[in-house]
């Protein structure tokens, strides 16, 4: 058995050599660090939300070949990060990479953009899980006399209660003791795992008809209203196509929660940097075989494609309520919602501890960050969490109002998505591209490490990740392109609006004052390292 105690002091030692006493509660194993990693990338959570928008844009081929192909580059992504995972095991992790390779305004642009995405991303796990809820509370016929979930109808003041209610509870959840939420992400893992097998049955064997092998691997759909609907040409395999890589993009992201939770891991220079990739490589692998199988039980091809028209975040539910029967869907709709629930949980605590960390280093201003830093007793964050799940309650209030079609799952939750998706990338990118540019000055990890592989990783991964901000700053729809006559501001995609605005406003900030009291890191111990020994003569 380990001496526990021993690689408590050299986890805690580690981080003295990195500048930081051991305030939160280093209570998790390498397979909880993974686990956070999995549930918030949670296949159940993505793979369901986001399948309208890869059928509608490619169809099949950008599901069951978009899916494993796509996989690869952020899989690379993950690896590079790994590597300066395994090298400082911070909270901060993402921007403190940046910070110590390449100075204070590198670490200060890498850690906004790396906040707004994981903001965005709780917002729109939370609201996704609060409308999959409200469906599977209608299917069930839930009547609490003050709210009737059967009824269909104020669906978007249904849902919005819902969303508020699940904030709530993560937040309750997340200021208990870390150790709790450790556990909880180590059921989550078990839970998606049996869940996509239990799924992946059920479609298997209920339906009556499923589609062919060429349907799955081989046909082409364009229902974004581009091109005449047309699936072959320039314009669908370098616009439209690539629209349906964000099923990917957005279901594999936020395996950064393995770094922001390495100051509470044992032995983190390996269990982090392990938790990173192996999140990443599991998650492809078992969430492609979710989608393959969803593809198959696509029999209703025009009922499907009919209710898949309006992209709204039940998209897959619509060949899932086709293809089974009343009672198979709503099993897939009870493992899929309370997948859903695990990775709300688990994307909280990820943002809270890089909230943590950012404020520990004084990005928020000196007084706000101090009150921010703030750890209880337990060893919990607690102001970070409740700040956390504020403002991802701010940022999805204009969901109360939906669109003119009255929606509950309006247009802005794909732009909310590519927010996230380009936030969270941008963040990963920049500290990838210092560690490139410092080549063989940065001193690798004896633990974990790409050894020369990074020469060539690295500047792929920088390149991908500037092709798909790109890509997901673009129009999802005509009725998005500002100079068509059918224009409608509510089909805009406002991704790179606000990526600008975050631009603009850190410029601004850096100069004005940050600058001044943001020096990429504070450190909260003196230079004689461990942090439980006085250092006093």
């Amino acid at each position: 058995m380990a001496d526990t105690s021993k690689i408590q002091d050299a986890d805690e030692q580690l981080l003295a050599e990195l500048g930081y006493k051991q305030e939160l509660n280093r209570a998790w194993s390498g397979f909880s660090n993974f686990a956070i990693s999995f549930s918030i990338i949670s296949i159940l959570a993505g793979c369901f939300t986001t399948y309208g928008q890869a059928w509608n844009n490619g169809g099949p081929i950008a599901i069951s070949i978009g899916w494993p192909l796509i996989s690869i580059p952020i899989l690379i992504i993950g690896f590079c990060l790994a590597e300066m995972v395994s090298k400082y095991p911070t909270s901060g992790g993402i921007y403190w990479f940046s910070g110590k390779l390449g100075g204070p305004i590198w670490a200060w642009y890498t850690g906004w953009f790396n906040w707004i995405g994981l903001v965005a991303i709780v917002a729109s796990v939370q609201y996704a899980a609060a409308t999959f809820l409200n469906a599977l509370l209608g299917l069930y016929s839930v009547d609490l006399g003050f709210i009737n979930f059967a009824d269909g109808e104020n669906i978007l003041a249904e849902t919005f209660a819902l969303f508020v209610l699940i904030i709530v509870l993560t937040a309750i959840v997340n200021i208990r003791r870390t150790h709790l939420l450790a556990v909880i992400n180590n059921i989550s893992v078990w839970w998606h795992v049996v869940g996509v097998a239990v799924i992946i049955a059920l479609l298997a064997f209920v339906p009556d008809h499923h589609q062919s092998v060429s349907f799955v691997f081989g046909e082409r759909i364009n229902n974004s209203g581009f091109n005449d609907g047309g699936t072959g040409g320039l314009m669908f395999w370098f616009y439209i196509l690539p629209l349906g890589f964000l099923l990917t993009q957005y279901t594999i992201t936020g395996f950064d929660a393995s770094a922001h939770l390495s100051e509470e891991t044992h032995e983190a220079s390996s269990g982090a940097a392990r938790g990173v990739w192996r999140s990443i490589f599991y998650s492809a692998l078992i969430g492609w075989l979710l989608l393959v199988a969803i593809t198959f039980a696509a029999s209703d091809f025009n009922s499907i494609n009919k209710g898949l028209a309006g992209y709204g975040v039940g998209s897959s539910l619509e060949v899932l309520s086709s293809a089974l029967s009343t009672s198979a869907f709503k099993a897939v709709l009870l493992i899929s919602t309370i997948g859903q629930l695990f990775c709300s949980l688990a994307c909280l605590t990820s943002t809270s501890r890089m909230t943590y960390a950012f404020s520990r280093d004084r990005a928020f201003g000196e007084r706000f960050s101090q009150r921010l830093a703030r750890v209880n007793k337990d060893g919990v964050p607690l102001n970070a969490v409740m700040f956390s799940a504020l403002i991802g309650l701010v940022i999805t209030l204009p969901a109360l109002k939906g669109n003119s079609a009255g929606d509950p799952f309006p247009w802005a939750f794909f732009a909310v998505v590519s927010i996230g998706v380009i936030g969270l990338y941008v963040a990963f990118a920049i500290p990838i591209y210092l560690r490139w540019r410092n080549a063989d000055r940065f001193e690798q990890s004896s633990v974990w490490n790409l050894g020369t592989k990074w020469k060539w990783m690295n500047p792929f991964a920088v390149v991908w990740t500037a092709y798909i901000a790109i890509i997901f700053c673009l129009p999802f729809t005509p009725f998005a392109v500002p100079w068509n006559d059918e224009f409608d501001i509510q089909a805009l995609n406002y991704a790179p609006v606000l990526v600008a605005a975050l631009l603009l406003v850190t410029t601004i900030v850096w100069h004005a004052s940050a600058k001044k009291h943001f020096t990429g890191q504070h450190r909260t111990i003196d230079e004689t390292g461990f942090p439980h020994q006085s250092s006093a003569p």
